[in-house]
C-alpha cells in the first residue's frame, strides 16, 4: 500500500488530541465495516487504512515516531509488532460492548452469599413477639489468613503469565488487520493474582465452615411467610468482600381453636340451648385470654359476633385487627329424666313451633303450579 498521511487517512488535524482521534476513528469504522457496506472489496481495503492509522495515532510512542520519522516501525506505514497494548480492536469492542474487555486487573473481592433458615413459631408467639435462638452453618472468614487465602507472613503476587489482569488476549492478522479473542488466564482463574503458598486452615480459600448462634428477634404481627433480614450474617466475602444477609422465613403454626385472617382472628364456641333462648354472658377464647361477651336472647347457631380492637397487632404499628366468634348451639346426645320432662312439656307449651316460616313459606310456594 503506497504512503498515506495517517492523519489524512482519519481526517483529522495533527494537533488533535486522542478524544478527537477516537472519535473520528469510531465514526469512520462505522461506515466503511465491510458487512455494511456493499463494495465489499473496497470496503475491506477502507477498514484495514483506517484501522492501521488509528492503531499508530491513538498511542502516544508509536504517534511521536511517526511525527518525528513519517513511517512506523520498519517503515511500513502502520506496521507493528502483535503485543498486549492498545488495539484497534479494542475499540470495536468498545463501540458494539460499551467497555474494553481485559483493560483493567480483575478485582478480586466479591460478596457472600445470602443465607436462609427457616423458623416455625406459635400464632401466640405471632401474636405476642419473641426471641429465638437459633444456630446455622456458614461460610466465616478464615481467622488464620482473615480471608487472604495465603499461609501467615507469605504474599499474594500478581499473575505472571496475565500480568495481573485475569483474562490472556490471543491474536491472528487477518486481511481486515489485527483479530483478538479474550479467554479467562488457566493461571490465576481470572482472579489475576496467586498464592503462592495457601494458608493451611483454609487451604487457600480464605473462608471456613463454621457453626453460628444467634438470637432472632420477631415483632409482633408477623404472618405466614413473613421474612426478616439480618444483615450480614451470611456467608462471608471473598478476598475481603462484603458478606451476605441471613433471611429468616417465618411458618407459622395452626392453632388447634383459633384461626387467623390478616390482622383478624375468629372462633368458633358451643352454647347451650336456654342460653341461646334466654340470653348469657360466656367467655370466648382469644390470643390474648378469655374475653367476656354478652349472648342476646334468641340467639341463633351461626350468629357471629364480632369484638373490635382484640385480632392480632399490626407489625408495623398499633393498630389491632378484630377478634369473630361464632356461635352454634349444642344439642345434647342424651337426656336426664327430669331434662326429657321438662322439654316435653316446652314442646306442649307451642316450643316446639317455628315462629319464622319464611322456609317453608318459600319451599310450598316454589312447588304450587302457576
Amino acid at each position: 500500500m503506497a504512503m498515506r498521511n495517517l492523519y489524512e487517512v482519519l481526517g483529522v488535524d495533527r494537533r488533535a488530541n486522542g478524544d478527537e482521534i477516537k472519535r473520528a476513528y469510531r465514526r469512520l469504522a462505522r461506515s466503511h465495516h465491510p458487512d455494511v457496506s456493499s463494495d465489499k472489496a473496497q470496503a475491506e481495503h477502507r477498514f484495514k487504512e483506517i484501522n492501521e492509522a488509528y492503531e499508530v495515532l491513538s498511542d502516544p510512542q508509536k504517534r511521536a515516531h511517526y511525527d518525528r520519522f513519517g513511517v512506523v516501525g520498519n517503515g511500513a506505514p502502520g506496521a507493528s509488532d502483535f503485543g498486549f497494548g492498545p488495539s484497534p480492536f479494542g475499540d470495536i469492542f468498545d463501540m458494539f460492548f460499551g467497555e474494553r474487555m481485559g483493560a483493567q486487573p480483575r478485582s478480586t473481592a466479591s460478596r457472600g452469599a445470602d443465607l436462609r433458615y427457616d423458623l416455625q413459631i406459635s400464632l401466640e408467639e405471632a401474636f405476642t413477639g419473641t426471641i429465638r435462638e437459633i444456630t446455622f452453618e456458614h461460610l466465616a472468614q478464615c481467622e488464620t489468613c482473615r480471608g487472604s487465602g495465603a499461609a501467615p507472613g507469605t504474599l499474594i503476587v500478581p499473575c505472571d503469565r496475565c500480568g495481573g489482569t485475569g483474562t490472556m488476549r490471543v491474536g491472528r492478522q487477518t486481511p481486515l488487520g489485527q483479530f483478538v479473542t479474550q479467554t479467562t488466564c488457566n493461571a490465576c482463574r481470572g482472579e489475576g493474582q496467586l498464592i503462592r503458598q495457601p494458608c493451611p486452615a483454609c487451604v487457600g480459600g480464605g473462608r471456613v465452615r463454621m457453626q453460628a448462634e444467634l438470637s432472632v428477634k420477631v415483632p409482633a404481627g408477623v404472618d405466614d411467610g413473613s421474612r426478616i433480614r439480618i444483615a450480614g450474617k451470611g456467608e462471608a466475602g471473598l478476598r475481603g468482600g462484603p458478606p451476605g444477609d441471613l433471611y429468616v422465613y417465618l411458618g407459622v403454626a395452626p392453632h388447634r381453636l383459633l384461626k387467623r385472617d390478616g390482622m383478624d382472628t375468629s372462633v368458633e364456641i358451643p352454647i347451650s340451648f336456654p342460653q341461646a333462648a334466654l340470653g348469657a354472658e360466656i367467655v370466648a377464647p382469644s390470643l390474648e385470654g378469655d374475653l367476656p361477651m354478652e349472648i342476646p336472647g334468641g340467639t341463633q347457631s351461626g350468629t357471629t359476633f364480632r369484638l373490635r380492637g382484640h385480632g392480632m397487632p399490626n407489625v408495623r404499628g398499633s393498630q389491632r385487627g378484630d377478634h369473630f366468634v361464632t356461635v352454634r348451639v349444642a344439642v345434647p346426645a342424651k337426656l336426664a329424666k327430669r331434662q326429657r320432662e321438662l322439654l316435653e312439656e316446652f314442646a306442649r307449651a307451642g316450643g316446639d313451633r317455628i315462629e319464622d316460616r319464611s322456609f317453608f313459606d318459600k319451599v310450598r310456594d316454589a312447588f304450587k303450579p302457576e
